[in-house]
């Protein structure tokens, strides 16, 4: 069952800009999971892999990388006509930079062994997952790389969007890995934990995703214009 009260509604400046502030910090924490894999040093999550392999290739810190990547991703999101709303600009920018600030402090020393590792990774993607949960009650969009695979997916005829997504993850991670990027049995555990954990963690707080109504960035403009919005 979906837990209504923790929705929330964009019909004010003021919900708008709350939400935007949650969205914010919930995906700043969501940055701290992403450095635990990165730190837990077994090879990186998919999409990890690539900002980590364009952060190798162009010497660029890899928070520069994944705003690169998140932008790109945003910019093909739109020229779909997917839907966007204001927290996936949030998304590209904050995550990425997150780690870079969770790096330069040095929270979490890169792990020296497969089973530490594997804890330390186990425990991102649960951050991720918990982060994933509270970013999206905010209702004001989903993350970049989500709105793709929804994108490619409805384009994909009669493609289930499980192998659309095994497809896109496969290829950031091919693409990463010949840019330089780490690939280890992290990058497995990533590729087939992270969605049961999500759900274990959705399934906790009685969270249903896929009953959010995400508010339009065009919608979310109307609100700032005080207009009113149906």
């Amino acid at each position: 069952m979906l837990n209504n009260s923790r929705l929330k509604e964009n019909r004010t400046t003021r919900a708008i800009v709350t939400n935007m502030l949650l969205a914010a910090v919930s995906l700043f924490v969501n940055g701290f999971g992403v450095y635990l894999t990165i730190q837990a040093n077994i090879g990186a999550g998919p999409w990890d892999v690539l900002n980590l392999g364009l952060s190798k290739t162009l010497g660029i810190l890899y928070g520069t990388a994944s705003v690169a990547i998140s932008y790109a991703i945003l910019g093909v999101d739109i020229a779909l006509k997917e839907p966007i709303g204001i927290a996936m600009f949030i998304d590209a920018f904050v995550v990425g930079k997150a780690v870079d600030f969770f790096n330069k402090i040095n929270v979490v020393p890169k792990c020296d062994s497969v089973p530490k590792g594997v804890v330390v990774m186990l425990i991102g993607l649960v951050i991720m997952a918990y982060t994933q949960y509270t970013y999206m009650s905010a209702s004001l969009g989903c993350g970049p790389r989500d709105t793709l695979l929804v994108a490619l997916a409805k384009r994909a005829n009669k493609i289930p969007i499980g192998a659309v997504s095994i497809a896109l993850l496969s290829l950031a991670t091919f693409i990463g890995w010949l840019l330089g990027g780490p690939v280890g049995i992290g990058t497995l555990i990533c590729a087939f934990a992270t969605g049961p954990i999500m759900q274990m963690a959705f399934s906790s707080v009685k969270f249903d995703a896929t009953h959010v109504h995400h508010q339009h960035l065009a919608d979310s403009v109307k609100v700032f214009a005080n207009r009113k919005v149906a």
